[in-house]
């Protein structure tokens, strides 16, 4: 029996062992899959970079994770091994190992713990270290100076924003990690009062606490730079100035001194009370530091209420002024040229025809309707989609045109079910296809836009070289190219048109590039497939927004690409990279803290081969010197001239600006204080709500200009006003791309601004009439964009009216254009109608002259003087004609005979289609 069982225990160790082996291998197993995974996307990360050449970027951000990474993890685990090392050893010192723990007492045993909870505080610590501090370390190290010094510390403004927040990062790092280890220290030595009766134990909390009085100390020292950063004075009050203020200035500046000699102070009180111990002593310079915390802000409590508060501006001024100087400079507001617009009701037909481009490139089409039109008119099958219409010009016929342009997109979701096949999603349907483009004047007669390229494949003003969309604003999953399966091109007819692949900017997936992708994409299917060849390409994150942040995730990317023609004919999509930045000294933030903020970098991407270009547009700018510096093979100066040639400038980046100038143009810094001269956007009505006006792209002449261009612009009115007081407008073509002009109209009348516009068109009795008319009938009236457009010097509105019937398939039309000039306004058929009307109404003197210098050729007048003319009895007819119609409907309406009036009003609209 008793051999039995000593063999009985034996196979138990036996099987023990194997289960500890079997252990072993399987955390081993599951180690190696993490590592291979996390390696594997590494990987993957780099040969995609290395496809589109930007290598050295992906290396360099590795690279500094990895050295901050290891760093971060030396530093913590090391950290948490001396530590709970310490603490074990004070243990042993202070009790006899009977009294101890087994897991204390085994040497072997509590390394081994000691080590596995070092691993782990040491990964999470290299998480932190590398997630948050890569990019500060690498601007730390290769910034640029910016060249300008702030007025207090005379520093370059480069301290601020780059080796501040450098400091910042290390100095709360180490305290972190210095507070986890007094909280460790303190849990373990509170049992048995070990804090009072273990020397050990003193000492290590002495050396943690000075450790974190130092850093403390640090900390305050730090505090005085902070104070150009931000308008908060203390933790109840925000002072008037953004940046350095009175209080500052008087109070906190030197109460951040005085808080970091005590902090030293009592660390070094602490460490020698502790080493003697006079354990009760410690509590003296920590109820002196802390009643110094709480006297320094009820101080500047103080001077803020009973100092500063009663004589505001006095105090303030000095500090005023540097708040508005830096951040006119933050946001490049002082190269803007400030001029002054007479707001005349001068129009005549003579500048009519001196800016006859600005009224042929007069918008009477908008986006967001023209967006439904195109997705019905012109996408043909299901899968097609236009994400957007963008809006620029192009040189059409030799003449300067602003046209509205969009990108015929696949979007596989909306295959039919029974196309979603792996094949089809990943081999076949892989492209959009073609472009539509429009006038952004001209309609037809229906009142859909009047395309200028159109169809599959794209007929129209231009010849489109590469009308494939491979990349593009879709979400578009990832594709296998030049596979055994050819791709679908476009849809001809009964049938569809194929093509094959022909650039090589895509991933081979030869050798040991199938195995890796295809882990990473989760497709078993795409390492066994046989469709497959030597030649496939992989096409990898081909929407355009997720493209260029995967390569350069530190800029910051307008939302809304364009898409460009070059002169060869390849399509391509520009966006619009900022360079942002939250420590501009004095500088007021437009969003949380970021106070700063440039369009130093335009970014191309090719729609066919997905290859990517971020070119310098301003060469000069510290912030790109310092990217420059960090990656020096991320960015091309070179800009190809047709790239160049539309170049837009932001409409995000231009409302930014245009919303700080709004307050930041007041030079008398009494008047800036008051804010008395604020200018805001102004609203209009668009659709059927009042909403605020966004800035605009227009083709105009400006004064003393000989040729039309692009611009961008924004009117402005006075706040709580609805009279426009001034418009800001900035260049885009050529040379002159980003220069930046204000013209301010006359205070001492009143110049009719959007809105008064907008209301305007809703009191004219003819006007509302027929709008009122539609809308009963059914109709949905949509009121377009209002647009002031400047011509020499007076300003003319146009705003399109649409039309679109309550059946859900129907398509916004555009029925009337109205136009509103000084004191006149009236709404036409179309843009010419509304102008001629509009000059008529103006100078009805020139009109009758010239109508009788007409008469007079023909022979007419006299006849025409003796009876009324065919032309008057017919208008005379059809408006006594649609009198009773309307009567008509109206008592249809009330007897509750639907049927009768929506027959009548189907009749009504003919006759006034007809008319147009």
């Amino acid at each position: 029996m008793d051999t039995k069982g000593s063999l009985s225990e034996e196979q138990k160790e036996k099987w023990k062992k194997r289960l500890n082996w079997i252990g072993y291998i399987l955390v081993g197993f599951i180690l190696v899959i993490i590592v291979g995974l996390i390696a594997n996307q590494w990987i993957v990360d780099y040969i995609w970079m290395n496809s589109l050449g930007f290598e050295n970027v992906f290396t360099t951000i590795l690279g500094s994770k990895v050295m901050l990474g290891i760093a971060g993890f030396i530093l913590f685990a090391a950290g948490t091994f001396l530590t709970l090392f310490w603490i074990r050893r004070s243990y042993m010192n202070q009790f006899d190992s009977s009294q101890l723990s087994k897991v204390i007492v085994d040497r072997k045993m509590s390394f081994l713990i000691i080590l596995g909870i070092s691993v782990l505080i040491g990964l999470f610590g290299s998480s932190i270290t590398q997630g948050f501090g890569w990019e500060r370390t690498l601007k730390y190290l290769e910034h640029a100076s910016f060249g300008q010094t702030d007025p207090y510390f005379n520093l370059d403004i480069s301290f601020y924003m780059f080796v501040l927040p450098f400091l910042k990062f290390i100095v709360y790092l180490l305290l972190g990690l210095g507070l986890f280890f007094l909280v460790a220290e303190i849990g373990a030595y509170s049992v048995y009062n070990m804090y009072r009766l273990n020397r050990s134990a003193q000492l290590q909390l002495g050396v943690t606490l000075g450790f974190i009085g130092l850093l403390l100390a640090g900390i305050h020292l730090l505090a005085p730079y902070g104070t150009l950063l931000t308008n908060q004075v203390n933790l109840f009050q925000e002072s008037v100035v953004y940046g350095l203020s009175y209080t500052d200035d008087i109070i906190n500046i030197p109460k951040s001194y005085i808080l970091a000699g005590t902090a030293v102070i009592a660390t070094v009180w602490i460490i020698v009370a502790i080493v003697r111990g006079k354990l009760q002593s410690i509590l003296i310079p920590a109820v002196a530091y802390i009643g110094l915390v709480i006297a320094g802000q009820l101080t500047s409590v103080a001077v803020q209420n009973f100092i500063v508060s009663p004589n505001e501006f006095s105090k303030e001024q000095p500090y005023l002024e540097h708040n508005l100087s830096y951040t006119r400079a933050a946001y490049d507001l002082d190269s803007i040229n400030e001029m002054e617009h007479p707001g005349n009701s001068s129009l005549t037909k003579e500048m009519v025809e001196r800016n006859q481009e600005t009224i042929d490139n007069m918008r009477i089409n908008d986006v967001r309707p023209l967006l439904d039109v195109y997705n019905q008119k012109q996408t043909f099958r299901t899968y097609y989609e236009f994400n957007d219409v963008d809006i620029d010009r192009y040189e059409v016929d030799g003449e300067y045109e602003q046209v509205f342009l969009g990108a015929r997109e696949l979007n596989t979701a909306d295959l039919p079910d029974q196309a979603k096949t792996w094949v089809n999603r990943n081999l076949r349907y892989t492209h959009g296809y073609g472009l539509a483009m429009s006038h952004v004047n001209q309609v037809t007669a229906q009142g859909q836009p009047e395309y200028m390229l159109e169809n599959l494949p794209p007929q129209g003003v231009m010849d489109i070289n590469r009308p494939q969309i491979y990349f593009g604003e879709e979400s578009h999953p990832n594709v296998i190219v030049n596979s055994s399966v050819d791709e679908f091109d476009y849809p001809s007819g009964d049938e569809n048109m194929d093509t094959r692949y022909e650039a090589d900017s895509g991933i081979p997936l030869q050798g040991i590039n199938r195995l890796l992708f295809s882990l990473s994409e989760g497709s078993f299917r795409m390492f066994v497939s046989d469709q497959l060849t030597k030649d496939s390409q992989l096409l990898a994150t081909r929407n355009i927004m997720d493209r260029v942040n995967r390569i350069a995730p530190f800029l910051s990317y307008d939302q809304d690409p364009y898409l460009v023609v070059r002169d060869d004919g390849n399509v391509v999509w520009m966006i619009d990279a900022y360079l942002k930045a939250e420590k501009y000294p004095y500088a007021e933030p437009y969003q949380k803290d970021t106070n700063y903020i440039r369009n130093s970098v335009k970014v191309m991407i090719d729609a066919y081969t997905g290859k990517v270009n971020f070119y310098v547009v301003e060469p000069d700018n510290p912030l790109l010197k310092t990217y420059q510096n960090i990656f020096p093979d991320l960015f091309t100066e070179e800009v190809p001239e047709d790239i160049r040639a539309h170049f837009r400038y932001p409409e995000n980046l231009f409302s930014i600006q245009a919303s700080m100038y709004g307050t930041y143009h007041m030079s008398d810094l009494e008047v800036f204080y008051n804010r008395e001269d604020t200018w805001q956007f102004p609203t209009e009505k668009y659709f059927d709500e009042d909403i605020v006006m966004e800035p605009y792209y227009t083709t105009m002449k400006l004064p003393d200009e000989e040729e039309e261009e692009f611009m961008l612009m924004m009117p402005y009115t006075p706040k709580n006003r609805q009279n426009m007081i001034a418009w800001m407008g900035v260049r885009n073509d050529g040379e002159h791309y980003g220069d930046t002009l204000v013209y301010r109209f006359p205070k001492q009348r009143n110049i009719y601004g959007p809105q008064q516009i907008e209301n305007r068109i809703n009191q004219d009795s003819d006007i509302s009439q027929e709008l009122n008319l539609w809308a009963q009938g059914g109709s949905e009236v949509i009121r377009g964009n209002l647009l002031a457009i400047p011509i020499e010097d007076t300003v003319l509105y146009v705003e399109p009216i649409y039309i679109e019937s309550a059946n859900e398939t129907s398509l916004p039309e555009v029925k009337r254009v109205v136009l509103a000039h000084g004191e006149n306004i009236v709404m036409e058929a179309n843009f010419d109608k509304a102008l001629d009307e509009m000059l008529k109404l103006i100078n009805p003197e020139e009109q009758s002259n010239e109508k009788a210098e007409e008469d007079e050729e023909t022979g007419e007048a006299d006849d025409n003087a003796e009876e009324p003319s065919e032309d008057v009895i017919d208008a005379e007819e059809k408006l006594r004609q649609f009198g009773e119609l309307f009567n008509a409907y109206q008592k249809a309406m009330s007897e509750g005979n639907w049927e009768e009036a929506g027959r009548i009003m189907t009749e009504i609209e003919e006759q006034l289609a007809k008319q147009e």
